[in-house]
């Protein structure tokens, strides 16, 4: 299969995260390599970049589409795991680091992956095959109420806990294994009114599924702290979110670098030492062009956010 995807916000991406051609740069989501290839057009030969996919048919592309090129290593791996391999491997320090959250075309496209509500398959949607927690164990396996937190809190769901417990009676009488019984039983939970407005009644617990398999939000807040550490003096950290998820972690993450004051009003001096580590790029994300909204649909919510590390 080749892993086909059109990046988001590419051009401007690029242009954020980009200031030194001799630098070593890492894409911790590869996906179909769009942002990765034309980073490489911008660095010198001297210049390095490290990429990290958890899905093995996006790093076999990858690996096929740079095999010749000494100036690309590919890891699969969560990105998680970044400061760790970094560190591992003697790649300190870095120029710059980005991440395209989010699932790519590829994986919603292919039916087998279970990430879509349009077509039936296996309840499945790991990003990475290898890890054993898939949305099929989460829907049969999991109370009615850790179901109604997820769908709620993950899919900012309206009608999570009708739909918790509808998914809790089903299961009674026959194992959920298809993305298709799913998506029936969403819709006999969620009201004809609710049904006739709005997205696809399967849109937000199938997010919500989603990311609870892969603990998305979870990693996301860890890593942009190592992603952090990993940056040289000056160094950039560019992240393409969403969902409000998503994009409220990154925008809270950096304003937690920008070295606000913790101490109460009623102290006459600062006592906490709080030091600001990064200052914003862009202090408001960039969002798609009209004409990138019309080209790729799926790109209308991304918010892009970049951060600059500061010697400290």
């Amino acid at each position: 299969m080749v892993f086909e995807h059109k990046s988001v916000l590419l051009q401007e991406t690029i242009e954020m995260l980009f200031t030194d051609p001799d630098g070593l740069y890492v894409d911790c989501t590869l996906g179909g390599a769009g942002h990765s290839a034309l980073l490489l057009q911008r660095l010198s030969a001297s210049g390095r970049l490290v990429c990290f996919d958890q899905d093995e048919t996006a790093v076999a592309n990858a690996r096929m589409k740079f095999t010749n090129n000494s100036r690309v290593t590919v890891f699969q791996k969560n990105f998680v795991e970044l400061e760790d391999t970094i560190r591992a491997n003697s790649l300190l320090p870095v120029a710059g680091i980005m991440y395209d959250l989010g699932v790519s075309s590829p994986q919603l496209d292919e039916a087998e992956r279970g990430f879509s509500y349009m077509q039936d398959a296996a309840l499945d949607m790991r990003m990475d095959r290898r890890k054993p927690l898939t949305a099929e164990e989460i829907v049969n396996s999991w109370s009615v109420e850790d179901l109604t937190g997820i769908v709620r809190d993950y899919g900012e769901e309206k009608w999570a806990l009708r739909i918790a417990k509808f998914i809790g009676e089903a299961r009674t009488h026959d194992r959920i294994r298809t993305t298709g019984q799913l998506v029936e039983i969403i819709k006999n939970a969620v009201p004809a009114a609710a049904r006739r407005e709005g997205p696809h009644p399967a849109k937000r617990t199938f997010q919500a599924l989603r990311i609870a398999v892969n603990k998305e939000l979870e990693v996301l807040e860890e890593t942009l702290d190592q992603a952090l550490r990993c940056l040289q003096d000056g160094g950039r950290i560019a992240v393409i979110t969403f969902h409000s998820l998503e994009d409220r972690i990154v925008k809270n993450k950096f304003q937690s670098w920008m070295g606000k004051c913790t101490c109460p009003p009623s102290l006459p001096v600062c006592c906490c030492g709080a030091k600001p580590l990064a200052r914003l790029v862009n202090k408001k994300p960039i969002v798609p062009s009209r004409e990138e909204e019309n080209d790729n649909p799926r790109s209308r919510s991304a918010k892009l956010r970049t951060a600059e590390k500061l010697k400290v």
